[in-house]
């Protein structure tokens, strides 16, 4: 079986049963005038992963293996939002609010659509998702088990929230899960070594992190003619 090169040991994977997962790479997250920004967040400390996502799309495209991207919202009528997350740190825009990008985080919106860079290919799995768990109230684990998928190398933002809680919620169900040190990335880059460091304590309790010229690398060998 081939290997990425990983923390805290090497990730063993199957070619036929892995997936690339791309994590909330919304405008609402990433751009000027989105929700992150109304909170107060510095935009510029999630938007060196980008370009890291691309290319780990492109590699994982020219191999032909799946690839699911994410976003978070709720519909319109707000019927999937708790009170507890619409109140959340009262901010002075709250979900379903009107902001530049239309209604913040609501389904169909300007501002919950993906950035240009990572945006999503017409034949490639998206999952709207009302949490931060990407299995709640979602298809994820219907779809990862329709496609026999086992392994999953997960990127997106940000690393110690929507990021963390779906790796830890999927390793809970069995699946082996590699995050990607520079496919991911925090409002608080301290946060952010400490989910790195979280996630391979005790032997890799959670799974694996690995940057991404190891999976680039082991990707590009896989193209290469015999």
């Amino acid at each position: 079986m081939p290997f990425i090169d990983a923390k805290p040991f090497p990730f063993q994977f199957d070619f036929d049963h892995i997936a690339l997962v791309c994590i909330d790479m919304q405008r609402d997250f990433l751009l000027p005038g989105g929700f992150a920004e109304s909170l107060g967040n510095n935009l510029k400390n999630v938007q060196p992963c980008i370009p890291v996502i691309a290319k780990l799309q492109a590699a994982f495209r020219r191999c032909k293996l799946p690839i699911i991207h994410t976003k978070e919202c709720h519909q319109p009528d707000l019927s999937d939002l708790p009170t507890a997350k619409l109140n959340r740190g009262n901010p002075k825009q709250k979900i379903g609010d009107f902001g530049p990008m239309g209604r913040i985080l609501i389904d169909g919106e300007p501002g919950t659509e993906f950035i240009a860079e990572n945006e999503p290919r017409e034949y490639e799995h998206v999952i709207a998702k009302p949490g931060k768990d990407t299995f709640y109230r979602t298809d994820f684990d219907e779809y990862l088990t329709r496609r026999k998928i086992s392994s999953l190398v997960i990127t997106g933002v940000t690393t110690e929230v929507c990021v963390q809680t779906t790796m830890r919620c999927a390793n809970d169900r069995g699946y082996d899960c590699i995050l990607v040190e520079d496919g991911t990335d925090s409002y608080f880059p301290e946060f952010k070594e400490a989910t790195l460091k979280s996630v391979v304590a005790q032997g890799g309790i959670v799974g694996w992190t690995c940057k991404s010229d190891a999976i680039l690398s082991m990707l590009a060998k896989e193209q290469s003619p015999v």
